[in-house]
């Protein structure tokens, strides 16, 4: 009797163990879920604050000299969103309802980015290059992973692009609207820049071949350079 009442408490000590333990990494698992959860919806908010800034400040350049166009934080702000919502979308899984309506919140933050900036290119008579990048997240494109990179690697060598991110099967009609005036066929990735559609996977330099200011800027870049080495060694 008493070898199986301590078999009973070994059994019993146990199970309490590895459901203490499991508990202990459901709860880690949810704090840091949760905490990461709460960083995007922080970004999101200063995001919405800088919407209504860019908006503002589009509103006194009607009345203004073009020489108070400043570049905005915006577009940082919204590539630190779309990492952090790569990374919290990853860990929670892409149907996650609050996922997903940060998802489509975010998806219309940027097309109101890029309409503002061609408001302002408008009126200013200048040329901003923009990136229109179409993806797909339920594991139908084979390259789209891939072509994020990338582009995010093409961010960061030109800050002055601004590149924009959508999931072509998202249920934002804003968004389908924007495919619809573009023709984007369900060919990903897929990307939009100067009213031309490439498809297929692009690496950089495919980039800079098929889109010449990417090596405008880059020859600029690399004149400066030459010039300011050419100054010191002087």
């Amino acid at each position: 009797m008493k070898q199986d009442e301590i078999n009973w408490k070994k059994y019993i000590l146990s199970f309490l163990i590895t459901a203490a333990l499991f508990a202990t990494i459901l709860y880690t698992s949810n704090y840091f879920s949760e905490r990461k959860l709460a960083e995007v919806k922080n970004i999101q908010d200063k995001i919405a604050i800088d919407i209504l800034s860019s908006e503002t400040q589009f509103a006194l350049l009607e009345a203004s000299s073009c020489k108070f166009v400043g570049s905005t934080s915006l577009s940082t702000e919204l590539s630190s969103l779309e990492e952090k919502l790569a990374v919290t979308e990853q860990d929670r899984g892409t149907d996650d309802s609050e996922i997903q309506s940060i998802k489509r919140f975010y998806t219309l933050l940027q097309i109101k980015d890029y309409l503002l900036m061609k408001k302002i290119a408008e009126k200013c008579k200048t040329s901003p290059l923009s990136i229109l990048y179409f993806y797909s997240s339920k594991g139908e494109c084979a390259d789209c992973e891939r072509q994020g990179y990338i582009l995010t690697k093409l961010r960061q060598e030109y800050p002055e692009v601004r590149v924009y991110s959508f999931d072509y099967n998202l249920d934002v009609s804003a968004l389908q609207t924007l495919i619809s005036i573009n023709k984007i066929e369900k060919n990903l990735p897929a990307l939009l820049t100067n009213d031309e559609v490439y498809y297929g996977f692009q690496d950089v330099v495919d980039l800079e071949t098929n889109i010449p200011e990417l090596k405008a800027l880059k020859d600029a870049r690399l004149a400066s350079s030459t010039t300011a080495t050419s100054t010191k060694k002087r």
